[in-house]
């Protein structure tokens, strides 16, 4: 069957936003808190899939980008409630379908389940002694990881933040033209891959990524640190606090701004604006 024309693609995304925003707190929790850990489980198949030498800088960012790609194909096709992605209930909103209260509910809630979620898996990760693998390759790549991203100046995290959400949005975006699973995935695929490998900046990848880092340069032996030619006190950037002032809160702004007002708003003023709400996706636009 023909993929969805972005005007019925456009009805779609205001329709998903109403059925979002009307959800009952406690399953908006839940799945967020699974989006948040699916996020996660990309972010460390693209940390493992980047480690090592020898591979030239633009493939390994590829191949990271891939592996990356399967926590938003997990959300996709799965069923989860990501704070990135929802930023396109603005559609609903725009509409008057969805009310401030309710925008500003789902993305509160669905904002804390994703740190959950992602938090949570990074725990799990670090217990199960990943960082060890590659002779401690894969724990000098986490540190690598979390020091450029709590390195960032605070304008610089916003601007990355933008652009990850626009290509993040751009995907949820192109997945609502999709008949099929296939379908969803090879939407979703090439724009998250194309942020990672261009290293631009999403809050809840990097509520896993930092806190990783963190776990490492905190709670990894002492030994394990030298074994690596490093140690604690040469990553002073990994803190709680810095990760928040100088990373999670400028790319989260960022991100609302990418995904809510350069895609949301601008397909619903292209597609909606000025034109009577309807019931439903109109399902039989074809290409």
């Amino acid at each position: 069957m023909d993929a969805l024309l972005p005007p019925a693609m456009a009805r779609r995304a205001e329709d998903v936003g109403v059925a979002k925003a009307s959800m009952p707190a406690w399953r908006m929790f839940v799945l967020a808190v699974l989006a948040g850990a699916f996020i996660a489980f990309g972010a460390t198949f693209a940390t493992v899939v980047t480690t090592g030498d020898g591979v030239p800088f633009g493939v390994s960012r590829l191949l990271g980008g891939l592996a990356f790609s399967l926590g938003l194909v997990l959300v996709v096709v799965g069923g989860a409630e990501l704070f990135t992605g929802n930023n396109l209930i603005v559609m609903a909103w725009a509409s008057r379908r969805v009310t401030t209260a309710q925008l500003l509910r789902n993305w509160v809630v669905v904002y804390l389940g994703n740190l959950v979620g992602a938090v949570g898996v990074a725990v799990l990760v670090f217990l199960s002694g990943q960082y060890r693998a590659d002779k401690g390759g894969v724990g000098e790549r986490v540190l690598e990881i979390g020091d450029a991203k709590t390195a960032l100046p605070v304008g610089r995290a916003v601007v990355l933040g933008i652009l990850a959400n626009v290509l993040v949005c751009l995907a949820v975006w192109l997945s609502f033209s999709a008949r099929s699973v296939i379908d969803r995935v090879v939407a979703v695929m090439l724009p998250i891959t194309a942020f990672v490998a261009s290293g631009f900046e999403h809050s809840i990848a990097n509520m896993y990524f930092v806190p990783e880092a963190i776990f490492v340069r905190r709670h990894a032996p002492s030994s394990f640190l030298a074994s690596i030619g490093t140690s604690r006190a040469a990553h002073p950037d990994l803190t709680w606090q810095r990760f928040l002032t100088h990373n999670l809160l400028p790319v989260t702004f960022g991100n609302l701004i990418g995904g809510a007002v350069l895609v949301g708003l601008v397909y619903w003023f292209v597609y909606l604006r000025a034109q009577p709400a309807a019931n439903g996706a109109d399902d039989d636009a074809r290409r």
